[in-house]
């Protein structure tokens, strides 16, 4: 079974996140995606941050239950950070083929996550187009440092067949819509 990851605070979750799942399961040949709600981003803060409850009922609403699954494992796991969510979950699911998928605006930071470059090397990885964010992810240090495990886009359906270090930069048809703005308007009405 090969299952895309998408981690996110899903604060709300939206249609941009179904747009790229669905983008994902096509492209990657993925048998499911798994909207993995996080309980707390060390990149983001606190404040302002709906109650993990909300933000997991708001993935589920969106998600299919089938192919598209929104899941609270990460809480479940007690991990924050990427690449310990990534070990739990080799561990736990040692048949499942995962990939990491993650949009465009976090490619340049990837490399300075916590054990950033070794996440590279343990997991495939899905870049998925963001409208605004694309050019300077694909210039930045984390992806010059990466290019040599990059596949062309075209062969993105064999993604991680022969394990990792490997990575796609997907592109196709954005959603230009960001939790953030949806926060926003609705602080405005």
């Amino acid at each position: 079974m090969r299952v895309g990851i998408l981690g996110g605070s899903f604060n709300p979750a939206h249609v941009g996140h179904i747009s790229l799942a669905r983008r994902a399961l096509k492209s990657l040949n993925l048998d499911q995606i798994w909207l993995m709600v996080s309980p707390q981003n060390p990149f983001k803060p606190s404040k302002g941050m709906a109650p993990f409850a909300e933000r997991l009922a708001s993935a589920k609403k969106l998600a299919d239950g089938r192919k598209i699954i929104a899941t609270d494992i990460e809480q479940r796991f007690g991990t924050k950070k990427t690449f310990l969510t990534v070990q739990h979950l080799q561990k736990h699911f040692p048949k499942i083929s995962f990939t990491w998928l993650i949009g465009a605006d976090n490619l340049p930071d990837l490399c300075h996550w916590y054990r950033g470059r070794d996440l590279i090397q343990k997991i495939p990885i899905a870049v998925c187009a963001r409208p605004g964010c694309n050019k300077e992810a694909l210039k930045s240090s984390s992806a010059s440092w990466m290019r040599r495990w990059q596949r062309p886009e075209y062969k993105a359906g064999t993604l991680g067949e022969k394990g990792a270090p490997d990575w796609v930069f997907l592109h196709g048809r954005e959603v230009d819509l960001s939790s953030t703005e949806i926060r926003k308007l609705a602080l405005e009405k």
